[in-house]
Order: C-alpha cells, then structure tokens, then sequence
C-alpha cells in the first residue's frame, strides 16, 4: 500500500502523515526515513523539532538523504514514512560534484521509490507543492521545480492513495 501526501509548506501534512502510517501499519515496525541533509543549526533544528514529535509513536529514525532504496536492507517488509520529496530531489540534484539533467534525477528518485513500494508492506511519501507562485527562476532552480513536478506525477500514478492536506484538512485526490 502507498501514499502519497502532498501540500505546502505548514499545511499539515507531516503530521497527517505520521497518523497515515500508524493506522495503516498494523503490528509492524514503523520507520521514518529522513531525507534532510543536517548541514547547519536551521537544519539540525528541524530536524530535531520532527523527532520530538514523533518521540513515543514507535518509529525508528533512518536517515538517507539520497539512493532511499538502500534503506530496505532494514526496513523490508514494514512500513515507512518517506519525508520528503523536496529535500530528496534537492539533495539528488545539488549535492553531487558533477551535475545531472534534472530528467535523469527524477527518473533515479523515481526507480529508488518504486523499489521501496515493491519490498515494503506500507510506504507513505511526503512531497511539497514548490509550483504554483508562476514566478521564473533562474536554470538550475526551474530545473528542481521540473524535476520535483515529475516525480510527483508518477508517484502520484503509483500511490494507491493520494491526499492534498490543506490548512490541516486532508482531501482525497486519488483512491
């Protein structure tokens, strides 16, 4: 079973995600796969602010800010809350020496997610809806908005569900 949560920023839907999971997790172990880079206070932060949370609802924290499917060496079979999209796509994207065409970048995301919704019992995905301000960025920052609106569309295809959270509302886009 997949999810998929999208929204913006503040919307709600990391703590709609986290409710997502433990309804659909049964008696199996839940994970909660970061995909942050921690690279400065803001970030470790956030981060912490996240864990904090999620302190007492069962989830084991893995962090993997790129190549997600290496995760299922721990998790196969269980359930997993993939957060988020945007900061994987980033990650794929800017923090590598040699840069890729955003394509190739969301094609990679794209097969590592597949992968973990072959080998997982539950997986929910967060993403972020980075799109809609109708403002021109400069090449690199269009090329990250193309790719993230990519991976979203086929995750979109793939997920057996998928929720827009809005002010806190959660509404059902696919089912």
């Amino acid at each position: 079973m997949m999810v998929l949560i999208t929204g913006g920023s503040g919307s709600g839907k990391s703590a709609y995600a986290e409710a997502c999971i433990s309804n659909l997790a049964g008696n199996r172990q839940k994970y909660y796969l970061a995909t942050m880079r921690l690279l400065d206070r803001e970030t470790r932060r956030k981060a912490e602010n996240h864990k904090k949370a999620r302190s007492g609802k069962g989830f084991l924290t893995i962090e993997r800010p790129w190549n997600v499917s290496e995760a299922l060496q721990e998790t196969a079979g269980n359930a997993v809350l993939l957060e988020c999209m945007s900061n994987l796509a980033a990650n794929e994207m800017f923090a590598r020496q040699i840069p890729e065409p955003f394509e190739t970048v969301a094609e990679r995301i794209v097969k590592d997610v597949e992968a973990l919704n072959r080998g997982l019992a539950v997986l929910v995905v967060v993403t972020n809806h980075v799109f809609e301000d109708g403002v021109q960025y400069e090449e690199a920052t269009m090329a990250y908005i193309k790719a993230l609106g990519i991976i979203n569309r086929r995750l979109a295809a793939m997920a057996d569900r998928v929720v827009e959270v809005a002010a806190g509302i959660p509404l059902i886009l696919k089912e």
